[in-house]
């Protein structure tokens, strides 16, 4: 079985996100290199999972490869999707994020890695149950090989889903794998609060005027043989 690279940068690490007007692009792309260095990874060997809100589809998902190295990386050319799946080994799915979930998905038994991401939006169209559906119906995965690492999330006290009586991220993301077949054991989570955790950015924050920058930290998952 291969290994899984799963790591979550920090607001020491920088921001992740390359500014629509692109003037924070040599400062971002700089803090990317770096940090995905330090885990073994390098831009041209990633591939940058890219949400837009457009239209009102949250679980969009496809698979990239080769031909994908790179993107995204070093600028916003990519083609959308809200999780991105890999079967090559050294491959690296990257995404920055706000205020959401970071989900890597790993069927270990057929070495299938994909990132999804997993926010307000996503979890109101059962995104965690749709990520895994994703996989059992397009590469055959049981849910009960699945093993699943989670970021850090927004905590009830200051993000509550009032779609899902007010009950915080986790409580649902943790829910819908369940009822998607996936085994509690097999879930990593980082039980980080990340709107009051500060090492971590919060676009929640920020517009509540509780944090002086509106930054995205970013996860990185790759498998490794």
């Amino acid at each position: 079985m291969m290994k899984v690279i799963f790591a979550i940068s920090t607001i020491a690490d920088g921001n992740m996100a390359i500014s629509p007007d692109q003037a924070n692009k040599s400062a971002v792309l700089n803090n990317r290199q770096v940090f995905l260095e330090k885990q073994g990874v390098t831009l041209k060997n990633a591939t940058r999972v890219t949400i837009t809100y457009d239209g009102d589809n949250f679980c969009r998902y496809r698979e990239v490869g080769r031909d994908n190295f790179g993107d995204g990386m070093f600028d916003g050319a990519t083609q959308p999707a809200d999780a991105l799946v890999t079967t090559i080994p050294n491959h690296a799915l990257f995404l920055p994020l706000a205020d959401c979930i970071g989900a890597a998905i790993f069927d270990s038994r057929q070495n299938i890695l994909m990132l999804s991401h997993i926010g307000r939006h996503s979890l109101e169209q059962f995104g965690a149950i749709a990520s895994v559906k994703y996989l059992t119906q397009n590469y055959g995965s049981d849910p009960a090989d699945l093993l699943i690492w989670l970021t850090g999330a927004p905590g009830k006290q200051h993000y509550p889903l009032f779609a899902f009586d007010n009950r915080s991220m986790k409580d649902v993301i943790f829910e819908q794998f369940r009822n998607a077949g996936v085994l509690d054991a097999n879930i990593h989570d980082d039980p980080v609060d990340t709107t009051t955790d500060p090492r971590y950015f919060s676009h929640s924050e920020f517009l509540a005027g509780r944090q002086n920058d509106d930054g995205r930290y970013a996860v990185v998952a790759m498998m490794k043989p």
